[in-house]
C-alpha cells in the first residue's frame, strides 16, 4: 500500500490519476497546505522541499521502503515500478520525457502564477497577470499543435499525459476556454472519460 501525501491541487491529482491508471493500491495522507502542514518535520523527512505530493512505497527497489518527492520523479518511479505508461520504443520514450519536462518546467509554473495573481488585490495584479496569462495561452497553443499530430502527447498514453492533465483540469481557474484549443479539448475529454482518471479525480485528497 503506497502512501500518497497530497492535497487537492493539480500536482496532487497527477499522482492520484497515475496510481489509479496503474492499479496500484494506495492510501491518501492529506497534507493541508492551507495550514502549513507541508512544513511539519515528519513531512520534511519525506519531502525536503516542503511541497506536495510525495509518496512512500513500502516495497522499494530493494524491498525496503523508499520515499519519493517531486511529482515528475514520482511519475517516473511509478512507471518504472509497474512497467506501464513509459514507452519502450526509444523515440516514444524520448517524447514522453520531453512532454513530462515541458509540463514540469512550463505548463504548471505558468498557470500557477496566473492562479496567484488572480488572488491578489486588483491594483497589484495587472502586470503579473498579463505576463503569465500570455505565457499560459502560448503553452496551450504548443500543446494544441502537438495534439493535432498525435492522440496522446508521446504517441501512446504515458505519464506525460497524466502530468499535463492535472493542470489542464484547472483550465477554468486560469481563465482558458478550451474551445480556443480544439485539439486540447478533444484530448482532455478523452482523458477525463477514462474510468481510472475519474477515480483519480474523485478520491479525496483533503
Amino acid at each position: 500500500m503506497i502512501d500518497l501525501y497530497a492535497w487537492n491541487t493539480p500536482n496532487g491529482r497527477k499522482i492520484s490519476v497515475a496510481l489509479e491508471e496503474m492499479a496500484l493500491p494506495y492510501r491518501v495522507i492529506p497534507v493541508d497546505i492551507t495550514q502549513g502542514a507541508q512544513h511539519a518535520p515528519d513531512f520534511l523527512a519525506i519531502s525536503p522541499n516542503n511541497r506536495i505530493p510525495a509518496i512512500v512505497d513500502p516495497d522499494g527497489p530493494d524491498g525496503s521502503p523508499i520515499p519519493v518527492f517531486e511529482s515528475g520523479a514520482i511519475l517516473l518511479y511509478l512507471a518504472e515500478k509497474t512497467g506501464r505508461f513509459l514507452p519502450e520504443d526509444r523515440r516514444q520514450r524520448v517524447a514522453a520525457l520531453e512532454w513530462l519536462m515541458w509540463q514540469m518546467g512550463g505548463f504548471g509554473p505558468m498557470p500557477g502564477q496566473v492562479h496567484h495573481f488572480l488572488s491578489v488585490a486588483e491594483a497589484d495584479r495587472a502586470y503579473g497577470l498579463a505576463r503569465y496569462s500570455k505565457e499560459t495561452h502560448r503553452l496551450y497553443g504548443v500543446l494544441d499543435r502537438r495534439l493535432a499530430q498525435v492522440a496522446y502527447v508521446a504517441g501512446p498514453l504515458s505519464v506525460a499525459d497524466f502530468a499535463i492533465l492535472g493542470w489542464a483540469w484547472r483550465h477554468e481557474r486560469h481563465q482558458v476556454d478550451l474551445a480556443d484549443y480544439p485539439q486540447v479539448r478533444r484530448w482532455y475529454d478523452r482523458m477525463m472519460e477514462r474510468p481510472a482518471a475519474q477515480r483519480g479525480f474523485a478520491v479525496s485528497l483533503s
